[in-house]
C-alpha cells in the first residue's frame, strides 16, 4: 500500500469530515493517509477551533519573527520517511516547505492552496518568491477553478493541477438543520428575542478581516429601518468585545458564543439571512447548507470561495458603506419572493459543493502525484 502525508498548520473542526472522507477514499485506492499538523499560532489561536482527530500526528513546532514577518517551522521528521506523496500548504510562512521543495531527494511534493501568487499586495520579491516556490512542486491542489487558472497562468503545468472545490460537510449541516424541532425553534426565538422574517446570523472569526465594526453599524441601520430586526453573532476573536459592547448598549445584536455544526444548524434555522460584510471564505458554503442567502460586499479581502457566490441568484453583493448594506438587508427581508428565490438557489448549490466530492477530487490528485 502506498502512503500519502498531508501537512496542515492545525486541524480546525470544519476539516475533520474532509479528512475522514479522504482517508476512506484513498484506502479504496490502496493509499494510506497520514495527516500531520502543528498547532494554532497568531490570530488563529483566538478562533478556538482546533480539533483532535484520531490517527493524526502532531509535529514539533516553533515560531519566530524575521524582518517583521511571522514564520513557523514544523519538524516533519520521521512522518515523511518512506511516504510516496507529501502535500503541504502553499505558504511562504511555513519554513518546512523550503526544505521539502528545495532539498534533494525526498518524496514528490504537492502544494495545496489558493493558487494566487500572493493575496495581499506584496512587494515584488515576495511575489516572485511565492511563484518560484510554487513552481518547484510536482502537483498543485487548487481550492477553486479561479485559483487553478491563476497558478496555471504563473507557469504551472495544467495537467498537474487538481481543482478540489473547497467546502465543508454541507450534507451533515443540512441534515442537522432538518432535525431541529419546532419546539426548539420556538425556544431559540424566545431566548434571543427573534421575530420570524426579521433575523440575521453572522458566523466566523471576530477579527479585522471580517469588518466587525462595519457589521455592527449595518445591523444598527437595519434595525432602524426594520423594527424587530435582530442579528445573532457566533464566533470568537480579537473583536469579540465590540460585539458584546454593542449588545450591552442596546444594539439589535446578541453574542451567542462559538458554534458547533449542530448549533450552527439551529441558529441558521431560526434566522433568515447570513451577514458577512468582511472576508468571505467557507461561509459561502455554510450559507448554501443553511439555505440562508449570504449578504456581503465586493471590496473585502475575500477567500477563494467568494467565487461560488452569484449576486442576485444565491447571494447579494452590496456596494457602499454600512448604511447602504444595512438598507439592502432590510429591503431583502421585506421582499419574500426574492428571498425565496435566493434560498432555492442555495439549496441547489449545497448539492454541488460537498465534502464527498472534494475528497474524490483530492484523491485523484494524490494518485496523479504518486504516479
Amino acid at each position: 500500500m502506498k502512503r500519502a502525508v498531508v501537512v496542515q498548520q492545525y486541524v480546525p473542526g470544519y476539516r475533520v469530515a474532509f479528512y475522514q472522507h479522504l482517508a476512506r477514499e484513498l484506502a479504496s485506492r490502496d493509499i494510506e493517509l497520514t495527516v500531520a499538523h502543528g498547532r494554532p499560532w497568531g490570530k488563529d489561536v483566538r478562533r478556538a477551533d482546533a480539533c483532535a482527530l484520531a490517527g493524526t500526528v502532531q509535529l514539533p513546532q516553533c515560531t519566530l519573527s524575521l524582518a517583521g514577518r511571522h514564520l513557523v517551522w514544523r519538524s516533519l521528521g520521521r512522518v515523511t520517511r518512506d511516504c510516496d506523496a507529501l502535500i503541504l500548504g502553499q505558504s511562504l510562512h511555513s519554513l518546512e516547505n523550503y526544505r521539502a521543495l528545495l532539498g534533494a531527494g525526498g518524496p514528490p511534493v504537492g502544494l495545496w492552496g489558493h493558487g494566487t501568487t500572493y493575496t495581499r499586495t506584496p512587494s515584488a520579491p515576495l511575489r516572485a518568491a511565492k511563484r518560484a516556490l510554487t513552481l518547484r512542486a510536482r502537483w498543485f491542489f487548487a481550492y477553486t477553478e479561479k485559483g487553478a487558472r491563476q497558478v496555471i497562468g504563473d507557469g504551472f503545468p495544467e495537467q498537474r493541477v487538481t481543482v478540489v472545490r473547497n467546502t465543508v460537510d454541507t450534507r451533515a449541516l443540512e441534515a442537522a438543520g432538518a432535525r431541529v424541532a419546532p419546539s426548539e425553534l420556538a425556544a431559540l426565538r424566545a431566548e434571543f428575542g427573534l421575530t420570524p422574517g426579521r433575523s440575521a446570523l453572522y458566523i466566523g472569526g471576530l477579527d479585522a478581516a471580517k469588518r466587525i465594526p462595519f457589521l455592527l453599524a449595518a445591523a444598527a441601520r437595519t434595525g432602524e429601518l426594520l423594527p424587530g430586526f435582530r442579528l445573532l453573532v457566533a464566533g470568537d476573536g480579537a473583536h469579540r468585545h465590540l460585539v458584546e459592547e454593542a449588545a450591552q448598549a442596546g444594539a439589535p445584536v446578541a453574542y451567542v458564543g462559538t458554534a458547533s455544526d449542530e448549533r450552527k444548524a439551529r441558529l441558521g434555522a431560526v434566522t433568515d439571512v447570513l451577514l458577512v460584510p468582511g472576508a468571505v471564505g467557507l461561509a459561502a458554503v455554510d450559507s448554501f447548507a443553511l439555505h440562508s442567502p449570504l449578504v456581503t460586499t465586493p471590496d473585502a479581502a475575500h477567500g477563494p470561495e467568494f467565487e461560488y457566490l452569484q449576486h442576485g441568484r444565491n447571494a447579494l453583493v452590496v456596494d457602499g458603506d454600512a448604511d447602504a448594506y444595512g438598507a439592502a438587508v432590510a429591503q431583502l427581508l421585506t421582499r419574500p419572493v426574492l428571498l425565496g428565490n435566493l434560498r432555492s438557489a442555495c439549496r441547489v448549490d449545497a448539492q454541488l459543493f460537498t465534502v464527498e466530492d472534494m475528497a474524490r477530487r483530492f484523491a485523484d490528485g494524490v494518485e496523479g502525484l504518486i504516479g
